[in-house]
């Protein structure tokens, strides 16, 4: 059967289940969500993005760190799906250059327009000045990058790259070249003669340069290979860039621990000639596996390269002098049991500071290491390398502090977040303190004080791997009564669920709804499932997960046997619910496992693997493969709808670019014509990560209405 709600009655439902709670939803989402925090190439200033209550606008404070400095620079007042990313700062530090519209994960796709704007939306480049104004709309398109001399801005419209003249407001847009190819990551040289780009060509790509002084395009050292992540040498002579064999082997969700090798190559712009600096060993860390940052290659002051390699099976950074040419070893700079997700690089080449899990693996703190490592160049030719330089832990404790970014007076500044508050701007001080650079945005009314402490937990799976979790118990569970519970999946399924708000909006958000979910009374579990990331390579390429064998279903099980071993919980009323590939897992848990799942909320998942793979490899042919089809079938709920009894709310938005959104209408079909009860929400023209704040608090009021009627009720 299946029950459709007006949404005014929903949200009356909710008020009733909850009682007496102490904040509502829209409370626990109510505080800005910053991303994009960058230093300024001159002086003391950061810029950041906050997204509050659906809408986006860029900040800006001093390095001082003194609140009353920070002051909105945008005016965006709207919840109105318009996103705003791409920010960058003029070579003076004057002037913020930004692109407003659009789709920043699916560049290439047209912008969405949830909010039904009848005129629609465009994606466009604007500049504002720094202490606010009216905006200027330079030209249609994204990715701007300004020239070191700040008179010009280069950017990417309609797949091609473009110039602007920024000194004359009058200024028309100039095409700079005629390219083939997905062309991006556009970046000056530091003298502004040159234009490096990359051109992704399906099984292989190159990266290219233009000559300003006469007009001339090539391409660096091209290969059958796929070349990318670019980085300019300081006397902008050469270029260093990540050749990545393709991958042949058909089909994408599955685990690779190991493939022909990568290498890093350096080639001079003006010849176009290369050559190879260093290649990846055989086995682990053969498969190029990048940080979380935009930036992969940093040419230090002292001639290396520093670059992530997981040779030992957790990803850290190591540096390699570019006259090596394979005669030197690779030097880790930051050993240990730990992943490293987000670099920062000093003005002057030589400090690297960088987020890592080390020493705190359910947790994010920063750290800082000299990017040469304590090598030298004569290191390079056979001499006694340095003693290596250790990392030094900048902050410590109960928070999480994430993606770093230097001032050129080496300030340090963070995106930081903790159990209470979501992720926000901070300066670090020389004591590891850290100083929030606009407290005044979270709201009087934020909950912040009602917050649980998530617990880490460490539970069997099924097949008895260690899976870490992190377990919401309210203080109206320790009436030593049974409980109903619930179990969140994030997607990703490249993600990490932390002791704290999370640094991606999506999971911000997930966080924020666990946080609510425990308030109403359930006790929650949040699972850092195999094939996710911060536990290592072979936990992150775990064997036979996703589309080749679903192995994460043996985690799905131990996470609703540990729930209803707990003498707190009532193990006749477990939930389940997630997003994305979360909706994957959430309905393989109902699909395989409706004795122990009661009930379940799937937000656009995946339900067949052989649609879903045609998204991410668009040549991917099932019957060129019939035995990874067959795989990858039977690891969809699809295959094993006969054993789904359990009620499950459906939610998607039906522009979703992640996951097409055929895969809830199939899943809706099949329910139906089983008469497995279920419920739908769908937002027209909304995408898989909602951009209207309003869709957010409309899918999460569906979520707790549903759960508190299957497994409150009952």
């Amino acid at each position: 059967m299946i029950r459709r709600i007006a949404v005014g009655v929903w949200f009356c439902l909710v008020a009733l289940g909850a009682g007496a709670q102490s904040f509502t939803l829209e409370q626990v989402l109510s505080a800005p969500f910053s991303s994009g925090l960058q230093a300024a190439p001159k002086g003391g200033r950061f810029l950041w993005i906050a997204n509050q209550q659906g809408k986006r606008n860029i900040w800006v404070a001093e390095a001082s760190g003194a609140a009353d400095t920070a002051h909105r620079v945008t005016s965006d007042d709207a919840d109105d799906g318009v996103d705003v990313g791409d920010a960058v700062w003029t070579p003076d530090g004057e002037k913020i250059v930004y692109a407003r519209g659009g789709d920043f994960e699916f560049p290439e796709k047209s912008a969405a327009n949830p909010a039904m704007l009848p005129q629609g939306l465009e994606e466009d480049i604007w500049i504002v000045g720094v202490h606010g104004g009216d905006a200027r709309k330079l030209a249609a398109g994204r990715a701007p990058a300004v020239s070191p001399d700040g008179a010009t801005v280069a950017y990417l419209n309609n797949d091609q790259v473009w110039t602007l003249d920024l000194r004359d407001a009058n200024a028309k847009p100039v095409q700079l070249f005629h390219g083939r190819g997905e062309l991006g990551s556009l970046l000056w040289s530091p003298d502004g003669k040159w234009l490096a780009f990359t051109s992704g060509r399906g099984d292989h790509g190159f990266v290219g340069v233009l000559s300003f002084a006469d007009q001339s395009l090539k391409y660096l050292d091209p290969s059958t290979e796929i070349d990318r992540e670019p980085v300019w040498s300081p006397d902008s002579g050469s270029i260093a860039f990540v050749r990545i064999p393709p991958d042949t082997s058909g089909i994408d969700f599955k685990p690779r621990r190991s493939a022909q090798p990568w290498s890093l190559r350096v080639a001079d712009v003006k010849t176009g000639r290369g050559y190879e600096v260093w290649r990846a060993h055989e086995g682990p860390g053969s498969v190029f596996h990048g940080t979380e940052s935009e930036q992969q290659l940093f040419w230090t002051a002292g001639g290396q390269i520093v670059f992530p390699w997981e040779g030992d099976g957790w990803l850290h950074l190591y540096a390699i002098h570019t006259i090596c040419v394979g005669i030197c070893p690779e030097n880790d700079l930051t050993p240990g049991a730990f992943e490293v997700d987000y670099v920062a690089f000093s003005k002057d080449r030589k400090t690297l500071v960088y987020s890592s899990n080390q020493d705190d693996i359910d947790r994010r703190h920063l750290w800082e290491v000299s990017a040469d490592g304590g090598s030298t160049p004569q290191d390079a030719n056979g001499g006694h390398r340095g003693d290596p330089v250790s990392p030094r832990a900048l902050t410590h404790g109960d928070g999480l502090e994430m993606i770093p970014v230097i001032a050129p007076d080496g300030t340090v500044a963070v995106l930081r977040s903790d159990v209470r508050v979501p992720i926000r701007p901070a300066v670090v001080g020389t004591g590891g303190e850290l100083k929030d650079l606009a407290p005044q945005l979270v709201p009087a009314d934020f909950p912040g004080s009602k917050m649980i402490t998530p617990q880490r937990v460490i539970l069997s799976a099924a097949d008895g791997m260690k899976i870490h979790g992190q377990l919401f118990v309210p203080a109206s569970a320790e009436d030593g009564k049974k409980h109903p519970a619930l179990v969140f999946f994030h997607g990703g399924s490249r993600r990490q669920m932390l002791l704290g708000w999370h640094y991606m909006d999506y999971y911000s958000n997930a966080y924020g709804m666990n946080q609510y979910l425990a308030s109403l009374g359930y006790i929650v579990l949040s699972v850092n499932y195999r094939s996710g990331i911060g536990y290592g390579l072979n936990f992150r390429e775990a064997l036979n997960y996703g589309a080749a064998g679903a192995s994460e279903f043996n985690d799905v099980l131990g996470a609703g046997l540990y729930l209803r071993g707990r003498p707190d919980v009532d193990g006749a009323k477990i939930g389940v619910w997630g997003g994305s590939y979360g909706g994957y897992l959430t309905a393989l848990a109902l699909s395989r496992a409706s004795d122990l799942f009661a009930a379940g909320v799937d937000f656009h998942g995946v339900h067949d693997w052989n649609l879903e793979l045609s998204i991410w490899q668009p040549a991917y042919n099932p019957e060129s493969d019939p035995n990874a089809a067959r795989v990858a079938w039977e690891s969809s709920p699809l295959s094993t709808m006969k054993g789904w009894r359990s009620p499950v709310l459906l939610i998607q938005g039906d522009d979703d670019r992640n996951v097409q959104f055929s895969q809830t209408v199939r899943l809706a079909a099949a329910l139906r014509a089983q008469r497995t009860p279920f419920e739908e929400h769908v937002f027209p023209d909304e995408i898989h990560g909602f951009l209207l704040e309003r869709s957010w608090i409309t899918a999460y009021t569906l979520t707790a209405d549903f759960f508190n009627r299957k497994l409150k009720s009952q």
